[in-house]
């Protein structure tokens, strides 16, 4: 932890360099129209918040549910040995949060207080909502895991009657609990802000909420993408090493990966999803506040006009809340009749048809509440139902990308299969190269669909909507924000289907770890306690092959986070311009690639999307190097049946998170001085420096992630479909799924935070800038910017030199 500290106290002395006295900022100052209490809008908004309560409920309620289900008390000893060390693990990320709250919290400070000079009131509850942010990533993400834990136990012993439902409908039901509670919790601080905040502190409260919970999944994001790969490969890697199975009980690693899936592919996303929802809904408000303008009406006019769009954009929130349920009891009923009884089933069949399900509903519905609230606005009767379809471009963008995304990783798909044909001759070699080869044509077919759908909803926006902004370019960053606010409508389920897979993942190691089927008497004692025969050999098919279904739909998740992602900072990216621009009126020239800074920021964004892709997996490599070393000198497989100590397998944990940190220290300080010191070199080369990092790291994000799937299914099916484990071809594509580990599961859905992050904490450091500029301290300006530079290269240079692999041997 010393380097830990000294890391921060080395960020924190650099901000004093901006702590002068300069003009009053504006973006502090962002006015957000007054909801008329007790008034239509204001009740409708009420009424969200009720829908929120009952979303809260019904996710509680799941949670009794799981927990209810019967468990062999084996199984329940392994997931509450998960869970503890899953505990650990997010104490140690919540310390390690404090500390980079501070730092923040300081800018924050500086710049509300000082710069904004607000008083100290309004600057305490700007930073209460920090930190809420910051708890609402932590808090959902700790239900996550704890809910997950139960349901990985209860869908391990559930097939042991021989049926394969159980193993389906367990997971889901935790997923949709996770999802539910994740958008009930955001939008109702939300609202709650929007409703009961004075007017003055609501805009900078929502972006001091937004900064928090950003901070917030960066750190659980990236460090937990860091931890799960360590221990996944880690483990994966015994296979080759000694021939052992995946979950082998006396590998220590294993307790590791089971940690890692819940840290990274739980913790991570949920987190991530808490935030992808917040930032989405701060960008919309920021965008209505400071763009939409009443045609040739009053202020008053103008205020009437932004309380009925922002009602009209929470008010569908709430709604796909409970589209997200209906959708899903629907599927469950039809899923259950189906395949209750059947000893074979396709398990992503039920989850493909609850993503088109919801969508279709939620488009639906978005028309029907549209029509409800906009069917007269600003005198045109047109505009509801355009708006409507912008919208549900993006909300039928949350179906198509994760069926072309199934295309590429599907366990099914011939992107897949081609992986497999490659490893047979080829071996691991080729395996890499027809992973990477599925994960090039991704980024092709995926970015013509997200482009496809934007340019739909850009013709819409200037088909009326055009002449409500202060700027007729100002529509198609509407919607833009639109689409990414419908990528989202699905909220509950796309949350879901992403926490299938964690479940999935554990419940195949909870049977493997429990050793049930080598207990004494184990199949009379079933019958007597539980009522029927275990089925160990079906049970044991059923969780391999539901575990693909699981790899599949956590991928197709991942394109459609990093898509709302890139399309919601280029929503707040447009905060910015209004700012520089005086409302569009001026330097418009500025924002094109003749304008040499603006072109140095494009090329820039790609620079540190590339160095982020290396810093992640360079942390992954040295810390999976560090728990193989462990794990080779303190497996024992001479003492058969038994199982690796608890004292070994919470060693390799906590190699996992002491490298997760490290790495993670390094990264977010980069990012955080080099946000800095791009925001004081030049205004315009900070906007295309973040135009390029949302452009790069889309098209990276979506590359890795379907490269790493394609590899990871490639493996499952020569488990599961080909039964040839322990064969040159299975240890090909053992090779190939090490390599895209770090792939999908830490780079590509670590830029999802970053990029957010990144436009939001910039939102605060250019306006900062500026305001030193119009101070005459541009001296001080471009020697802060140089600073933060150096302190930024110092991280990067400690990213790979610091955290190489060091052994006694000289290379």
């Amino acid at each position: 932890m010393s380097a830990v500290k000294r890391g921060l106290l080395l960020g924190a002395g650099s901000l004093l360099l901006l702590c002068s006295n300069t003009a009053e900022a504006g973006e502090a100052d962002l006015r957000i129209a007054p909801f008329r209490p007790f008034g239509f809008e204001w009740w409708l908004m009420l009424g969200g918040m009720l829908v929120c309560c009952g979303g809260l409920a019904f996710g509680f309620a799941m949670y009794r549910r799981l927990k209810s289900l019967p468990v062999h008390r084996s199984m329940l000893e392994i997931s509450e040995l998960i869970y503890a060390t899953c505990q650990a693990y997010l104490l140690t990320q919540g310390k390690f949060l404090l500390l980079l709250q501070v730092l923040v919290g300081g800018v924050m400070v500086y710049y509300f207080g000082v710069l904004a000079k607000k008083p100290a009131f309004d600057v305490a509850v700007i930073l209460l909502f920090s930190v809420l942010g910051i708890l609402g990533s932590y808090g959902v993400a700790w239900f996550g895991i704890r809910i997950n834990t139960l349901a990985n136990s209860r869908a391990a012993f559930g097939v042991l009657r021989g049926l394969p439902w159980p193993a389906s409908s367990i997971p889901l039901q935790a997923g949709i609990a996770i999802g539910t509670v994740l958008i009930s919790v955001e939008l109702l601080l939300m609202l709650g802000v929007l409703l009961f905040l004075p007017n003055r502190l609501a805009g900078a409260s929502f972006i001091g909420f937004a900064i928090g919970e950003s901070l917030g999944a960066s750190v659980l994001r990236i460090a937990g993408g860091i931890f799960t790969k360590i221990a996944d490969i880690g483990s994966d890697l015994m296979k080759i090493v000694y021939g052992i199975q995946e979950d082998d009980a006396r590998n220590p690693g294993v307790i590791a990966d089971c940690t890692g899936d819940n840290a990274g592919d739980s913790v991570g996303p949920t987190a991530d999803g808490f935030e992808t929802y917040g930032v989405t809904g701060v960008a919309l408000i920021s965008f209505i506040t400071l763009a939409i303008r009443a045609p040739g009406g009053t202020q008053a006019d103008t205020d009437a006009l932004q309380v009925l769009l922002l009602t009209w954009i929470f008010f569908l929130r709430a709604v796909m809340v409970l589209t997200s349920l209906g959708a899903y009891w629907i599927n469950h009923q039809i899923s259950q009749r189906r395949y209750a009884s059947r000893t074979e089933m396709n398990f992503e069949a039920p989850l493909e048809q609850l993503v088109w399900m919801t969508s279709g509903l939620s488009i639906a519905l978005t028309y029907a509440a549209s029509y409800f609230l906009l069917k007269n606005m600003a005198g045109d009767p047109t505009l509801w139902w355009k708006l409507a379809t912008i919208i549900s471009c993006g909300t039928l963008a949350g179906a198509v990308i994760p069926a072309l995304v199934r295309v590429f990783t599907s366990t099914k798909s011939r992107h897949v299969r081609e992986v497999i044909e490659a490893s047979r001759e080829g071996g691991a070699s080729l395996n890499i190269l027809s992973g990477l080869i599925a994960g090039n044509f991704s980024c092709f077919w995926l970015g013509l669909a997200i482009v496809a759908l934007m340019a739909v909803g850009n013709a819409f926006a200037w088909q009326g909507a055009q002449n409500l902004m202060i700027s007729p370019q100002a529509a198609s960053v509407f919607a833009f924000g639109l689409i990414a606010f419908g990528f989202l409508g699905m909220g509950p389920v796309t949350i879901a289907v992403d926490s299938y897979g964690p479940v999935t993942d554990n419940a195949q190691s909870v049977f493997e770890l429990s050793q049930i089927e080598s207990l004494p008497g184990i199949e009379a004692e079933i019958e007597r306690d539980f009522g029927f025969i275990p089925q160990f050999a079906a049970a044991k098919h059923y969780l391999e092959d539901n575990d693909g279904a699981g790899n599949t739909f956590k991928a197709t998740a991942k394109p459609v986070l990093i898509g709302t992602a890139v399309v919601g900072a280029t929503t707040l990216v447009f905060a910015i311009i209004v700012m520089l621009t005086e409302g569009m009126t001026t330097g418009l020239e500025n924002l094109s690639i003749l304008h040499a800074p603006f072109l140095f920021g494009l090329i820039l964004g790609g620079a540190v999307i590339y160095w982020f892709t290396g810093a992640t997996m360079q942390a992954v490599t040295t810390g999976a190097y560090r728990a193989v070393e462990y794990i080779k000198q303190h497996i024992r497989l001479d003492q058969s049946g038994a199982r690796a100590s608890d004292e070994d397998s919470k060693r390799v944990v906590e190699i996992c998170t002491q490298y997760a940190q490290w790495g993670m220290l390094n990264i977010f300080m980069t990012i955080l001085c080099i946000t800095l010191a791009f925001a004081c070199f030049d205004n315009y080369l900070f906007i295309g420096y973040l135009i390029g990092l949302a452009v790069f790291g889309l098209y990276q994000a979506i590359f890795m992630a379907n490269a790493g799937g394609a590899w990871d299914n490639a493996k499952k099916v020569v488990e599961v479909e080909l039964k040839m484990k322990n064969t040159p071809l299975h240890e090909a594509t053992i090779v190939g799924d090490t390599v895209g580990d770090p792939f999908k599961d830490t780079s590509s859905v670590s830029l999802n935070p970053v990029i957010k992050f990144s436009t939001l904490f910039g939102l605060l450091a250019l306006e900062v800038a500026i305001q030193l500029s119009a101070g005459g301290q541009e001296t001080l300006r471009q020697s802060a910017a140089w600073v933060f530079l150096a302190l930024a290269l110092v991280f990067v240079y400690r990213s790979f030199y610091s955290m190489r692999i060091k052994t006694n041997a000289a290379v």
